[in-house]
């Protein structure tokens, strides 16, 4: 039965609603350009869980990549990591995977390596690359798609002087960890300058693999997971396991890898600074993540902003 202590009543628009679920995702939308949670997001997002309201962050990085910018703030929740191939509680029990099937992740990775399209690949034993530098590159251009306001350089330092890359694993092939059983695939991330190019071999790859779901997180990269690791269906398997609706669920984001949540809630809201295709799929939109938009939408939900 559900816990009616856990509703909170609000109005939006003159309807009469109760708010039992905030999902944000981070980067380009709880994150500012410094990559960190600012003071009226933490702040917001206490307020909603003083009241009994569940705050879920559904994001592609790792759990522990999430953590690096939550411990410092002290928001403690459910995280929903890598597009939803890992769930993690609030003490970081892990609750879920769902990764990729090996054989499935070998064939992409041949894909392209025939290509000429770098990959590597995100397990429950860290990221794996063959190329220390390219994930270097890859890394800046993620945070700079999220934040192209900030100059390269300074999102370079921010990246070695966090320690982002301390689960980065630089072999000689990657090929050699499909002969650990003990591994589990969670995601595959690719880059490539040719963004269109990149999506047409997405589209291709989702025609010759049907149990995987291409999203994409920025310019320039798409992501691969098994067709089950979304943010949407984590998200409501989530809100079941609450006794919580997701139509009185709200979820925040500006990607690609976004919207199978955003489609899925009563109450999605693009960020400011989201994609036309984010855009174009919610009801409701709140200011850039430089401006705290997570916050203002929170608000706006409790009607005190």
């Amino acid at each position: 039965m559900r816990n009616k202590k856990n509703q909170h009543h609000i109005y939006l628009e003159g309807i009469d609603i109760m708010i039992e679920c905030i999902a944000s995702d981070m980067d380009g939308t709880l994150l500012n350009s410094r990559q960190e949670v600012s003071p009226a997001n933490a702040e917001a997002i206490k307020l909603a869980q003083k009241k009994g309201i569940h705050f879920v962050v559904t994001t592609g990085r790792s759990y522990e990549e999430a953590r690096l910018v939550l411990d410092p703030v002290g928001i403690d929740c459910t995280v929903i990591g890598l597009n939803g191939a890992e769930v993690r509680d609030e003490k970081g029990k892990l609750l879920k995977t769902s990764g990729l099937d090996p054989l499935t992740a070998s064939q992409v990775a041949d894909v392209f390596d025939q290509l000429g399209i770098y990959y590597e690949f995100f397990t429950n034993k860290g990221t794996y690359t063959e190329d220390y530098e390219e994930n270097m590159d890859m890394l800046v251009n993620l945070f700079h798609t999220a934040n192209p306001e900030v100059p390269v350089e300074e999102v370079r330092n921010y990246i070695e002087q966090r320690g982002i890359r301390r689960y980065v694993h630089n072999i000689r092939d990657t090929k050699d960890i499909f002969h650990d059983p003990s591994i589990l695939f969670y995601k595959i991330l690719a880059f490539n300058e040719d963004e269109q190019r990149l999506r047409q071999i997405g589209k291709h790859l989702e025609k010759d693999f049907p149990d995987i779901k291409v999203t994409s997180s920025g310019f320039r990269n798409i992501e691969i997971n098994h067709v089950s690791a979304q943010k949407g269906i984590a998200l409501k398997e989530y809100t079941e396991k609450h006794g919580l609706s997701m139509e009185k669920t709200m979820a925040i984001g500006d990607n690609l890898n976004d919207i199978s949540m955003l489609e899925r809630v009563g109450y999605p809201f693009a960020m400011g600074n989201a994609e036309n295709e984010v855009l174009e799929i919610c009801r409701y939109r709140t200011k850039r993540n430089d401006e705290d938009g997570v916050a203002k939408a929170i608000y706006r939900m409790l009607e005190m902003g």
